[in-house]
């Protein structure tokens, strides 16, 4: 009876231990996670810039910024990031195709929640040299 009482007693101990070392870890919070660009002339590429804060206590490190699609391109703060610090990830659409898109960026970090997905969308018309035509 006494070995089960021991073997009870580590076991919330080390369940007390991993909750502990849990919320030690870096964690972000985007200031939003949705982008709406609206309506964007055909082939003028638009950017925008998702700001992030460092809310954990260790520091944030983003080890992957990865567009689901060739017509984005990801650039991001490589840098760790430390508590309270901000960070930025740029996303620059292309504007190639026309109609309505929707484009997911997965951002992938040593934070309690390791992945975090992006959204960029908008719609694509017709650039006003060409429906001038």
């Amino acid at each position: 009876m006494k070995k089960l009482i021991i073997l009870c007693a580590a076991i919330i101990g080390f369940a007390f231990t991993a909750s502990a070392q849990d919320n030690q870890k870096a964690e972000f919070k985007f200031n939003e996670e949705k982008h709406s660009f609206g309506k964007i002339a055909q082939g003028k590429p638009v950017t925008t810039e998702f700001e992030y804060t460092n809310v954990g206590a260790e520091p944030l490190i983003l080890t992957n910024v990865q567009p689901t699609c060739g017509c984005t391109i990801a650039d991001y703060t490589k840098s760790p990031v430390k508590h309270g610090d901000k960070g930025i990830i740029k996303i620059t659409y292309s504007a190639a195709a026309m109609g309505p898109f929707s484009k997911v960026i997965v951002v992938t970090s040593n934070a309690k929640t390791p992945t975090k997905n992006l959204v960029i969308e908008g719609e694509v018309t017709a650039s006003p040299a060409a429906s001038s035509k």
